[in-house]
């Protein structure tokens, strides 16, 4: 089947796994169309609050053309645990680096799916990554600050082969933002106001 006819089908479907597919594919269209559409800018802002503990926040982002609120400022909350001189008040940043990369996959495995038309009952993930703090320490310049290895396990289940639902997976991951990220160099610039 083409992937026309995979997009009709799927409009002439509805919504699957949570996901509104008929607007999944308008998207698509609208981006092929006027590429200039798929130009994002996402933000997130971030304040001290003790030792190792900040809070941030999510308010808004530019997308499609304009500026765009969420339906509600969130809020994340970063620290260390004690034994690392934190208070242990919220998760690691490495730890949401995790999350963030599992919650990319599993975004991309329900829309992939609901897009071929195959219904999910179930999508668990583990992610794990291994770090020596020399080098975060200062002990050892050769020794990287982040993480040396992360493994991902997915666990997926569905009404499609095993050999389908691992296709969706591989191809969540090839199309994962985070998995971008972390995955390859990203230009990064900081810049200082000191009072």
């Amino acid at each position: 089947m083409s992937q026309t006819a995979v997009q009709e089908v799927t409009k002439s479907r509805g919504p699957l796994n949570g996901v509104d597919t008929p607007t999944l594919f308008a998207t698509i269209d609208a981006v092929r169309g006027n590429p200039p559409l798929a130009k994002f800018q996402f933000r997130a802002t971030n304040r001290w609050v003790s030792g190792t503990h900040s809070r941030g926040t999510v308010e808004s982002f530019y997308g499609a053309g304009s500026e765009h609120p969420h339906k509600r400022t969130f809020t994340l909350e970063a620290d260390h645990p004690a034994v690392l001189v934190g208070g242990d008040n919220a998760p690691l940043p490495v730890e949401i680096v995790l999350y963030g990369l599992a919650a990319c996959i599993t975004g991309g495995i329900a829309n992939i799916a609901a897009a071929r038309g195959v219904k999910l009952t179930e999508v668990e993930s583990t992610v794990e990554g291994d770090m020596d703090l020399r080098g975060i320490l200062g002990l050892s310049g050769e020794v990287r600050n982040g993480y040396e290895k992360i493994r991902a396990t997915f666990t997926i289940k569905g009404d499609a082969p095993a050999e389908k639902l691992r296709q969706i997976v591989e191809q969540s991951r090839a199309r994962s933002a985070v998995f971008d990220i972390i995955t390859n160099a990203v230009p990064v610039e900081i810049s200082i106001n000191a009072e």
